[in-house]
């Protein structure tokens, strides 16, 4: 069995959350053998390994600097493997804008939209409600902004004139999440969350959403989910555990349309999180899972 550092907290936005996927994946790491070093990370981090002396590293970060291809590249530098996507992926994936040019390429359809500035979108005429202003590269839908019709919308209102943004038009309908494994798609979940949309609450609050799994979908819908996830991850270069984010448009009358919005290459491993509970509707435990990923771990080069 190896010794296995598992990497977590930080001081992203997202903290809290990965310091319980980190505590969820180092006890299932523990009941399969590993001796396993609880790591919560701050700016020593490469000496904190150093001196732990390990074989590989599990990252339980999520957000910026955990999956964003930052911790990736230290690690890459120290030649110590580590699970999930690599420097590149991860980097690309966090990038929503560069992401979805790459999504365009291998055929999924994608939102409309563009980068622009608070200041520029309160002067556009191009682009009004309903819309969705995300941040350029945090996760967990972290900063995410919905817009409908009749808000009182004021877009300077929210923040810095000179703040760059994803502009993009609100697709209506559900959510569904697929989970990627290696080379394989999983399956996909529907989420009903009580809020606009399944936001950073709706994900990690007991309670905070309902999930249908597998989701509710005609089966050559349901199989075009699982194709745009898989050819998501492929087109990033992403390894290990992936989850895509999808809109899924059945309220039209020209049928039902499906849009990727985004990649996570750090998924949740929470009690909450979708991930594992798609794994598992598949007869993955966790700790299957954990030892997918373990199994998987390498560095780029």
């Amino acid at each position: 069995m190896s010794r296995i550092a598992v990497i977590m907290g930080g001081w992203s936005a997202e903290r809290e959350v990965s310091l319980v996927t980190g505590g969820a994946c180092a006890k299932a790491l523990e009941s399969l053998g590993h001796d396993v070093v609880r790591i919560d990370v701050d700016r020593r981090i490469a000496e904190t390994l150093n001196a732990a002396k390990v074989d590989l590293v599990f990252n339980a970060l999520h957000g910026r600097y955990g999956e964003d291809g930052t911790v990736q590249g230290m690690l890459e530098i120290m030649g110590i493997p580590y699970t999930h996507s690599g420097v590149l992926a991860s980097a690309l994936a966090m990038n929503k804008p560069e992401a979805k040019i790459l999504f365009r390429d291998a055929g999924i359809a994608v939102p409309d939209g563009e980068v622009m500035t608070r200041k520029a979108l309160a002067a556009s005429r191009k682009y009004a409600p309903p819309l969705v202003l995300k941040p350029l590269n945090e996760g967990s839908s972290v900063g995410v902004e919905i817009i409908l019709e009749g808000d009182n919308f004021r877009p300077l209102d929210q923040g810095d004139p000179d703040e760059r943004l994803l502009v993009e038009k609100y697709i209506p309908g559900r959510e569904i999440q697929v989970a990627v494994m290696g080379d394989r798609a999983l399956g996909a979940i529907e989420i009903v969350s009580p809020g606009r949309f399944y936001d950073y609450e709706a994900k990690y609050a007991p309670g905070g959403s309902r999930h249908l799994m597998p989701a509710p979908m005609p089966k050559a819908d349901y199989e075009l989910a699982l194709d745009y996830a898989l050819r998501a991850h492929k087109a990033l270069g992403c390894r290990g555990l992936t989850r895509s984010d999808l809109r899924y448009d059945d309220t039209g009358e020209g049928g039902a349309e499906l849009y990727l919005l985004e990649v996570n290459t750090q998924p949740g491993m929470t009690p909450t999180s979708l991930a594992p509970e798609i794994a598992a509707h598949q007869g993955l435990s966790f700790e299957d899972l954990c030892r997918e990923l373990v199994e998987d771990a390498s560095c780029d080069r």
